[in-house]
């Protein structure tokens, strides 16, 4: 049950679409006063060191965030270079805000994100819940290092089930309620298809407004297949906005189809904004992670 462990994985090309939603989409929450409970379902550590054990096992941050960087470098230094969209530009400041000497030794996990994204006169919440022993003790080690006092709450439980106390949240100052919550389980498990679909269901009778953030693998599977339809169900039910971002890299260059090569954030109660936000920077995403043949990307939304 607890072989996942997402320092392997720190920085590919999931985490840049995870976390490129992820920080549009809490942009555009913040623009109004009320404060917001954030929620992180599947925390992980928080931090990952890019040169460790882990990571450089994998490699797959050289399919990721390194090979953005260096498209994006070589890109700069043509004649008629163009700016960088405002979404991939705010996801790239965050990424160098924990690598201030310019070269990419660490990689933020989504807790470490929202917490520098949390407003200083703390009305805003951060809650974070990781089952794994070992991830759950780094990430309580890793977030004590912020002095980030009681705008945190960490937990060592199970993210499904403790969501269904957080909602609907505590007023704000203001007395609004909001929330944004974001699911990322490893789907190591092939229930978690299942549970990710009930539990957003569960998630729109608690508190119809919220925004709800997932992320899945798109793999041979038909729960992974399934589950995007799902969410697009559920949401056209209950008669909310949603949208579904995908990208697909494509095959190795040596032909084989070893490791995730695609993957999905999809968004209930999308924010407006969203859908020109993310097709902006993933005009430049797509392109500049793509490898051999298969690979493509679409931002849909209702």
């Amino acid at each position: 049950m607890f072989s996942y462990r997402h320092a392997f994985h720190a920085g590919n090309h999931a985490d840049v679409i995870k976390h490129l939603t992820v920080i549009a989409t809490l942009q555009h929450l913040q623009q109004k006063e009320g404060g917001i409970t954030i929620v992180d379902t599947h925390a992980g550590a928080g931090l990952y060191r890019l040169d460790g054990d882990y990571s450089e096992t994998g490699g797959e941050a050289k399919d990721g965030i390194f090979k953005l960087l260096s498209q994006l470098d070589a890109a700069s230094a043509k004649k008629d270079a163009k700016p960088i969209p405002e979404a991939l530009q705010a996801y790239l400041d965050m990424i160098a805000s924990f690598n201030p000497n310019g070269q990419a030794k660490f990689y933020p996990g989504s807790p470490f994100i929202l917490h520098a994204m949390l407003r200083k006169d703390a009305r805003d919440k951060l809650r974070l819940f990781e089952l794994h022993p070992t991830d759950s003790k780094a990430l309580a080690s890793n977030v004590a290092q912020l002095d980030a006092g009681r705008s945190i709450m960490i937990a060592r439980e199970d993210g499904f089930e403790s969501l269904k106390k957080l909602l609907p949240p505590p007023p704000s100052a203001t007395g609004s309620k909001r929330a944004m919550v974001l699911m990322d389980p490893s789907y190591e498990i092939k229930s978690d298809y299942g549970k990710v679909a009930a539990n957003i269901q569960d998630c729109l009778k608690r508190f119809a407004t919220g925004t709800y953030l997932v992320w899945y693998p798109i793999i041979a599977r038909p729960e992974a297949h399934d589950l995007p339809k799902r969410l697009r169900t559920l949401s056209n039910q209950s008669q909310k906005p949603w949208l579904n971002l995908t990208l697909s890299i494509g095959r190795n260059t040596d032909g084989s189809s070893a490791g995730l090569s695609a993957s999905g954030m999809f968004v209930v109660n999308a924010p407006f904004t969203l859908k020109d936000k993310l097709r902006e920077a993933m005009e430049v995403v797509g392109p500049a992670l793509a490898r051999g043949s298969g690979h493509s990307w679409a931002v849909e939304h209702s």
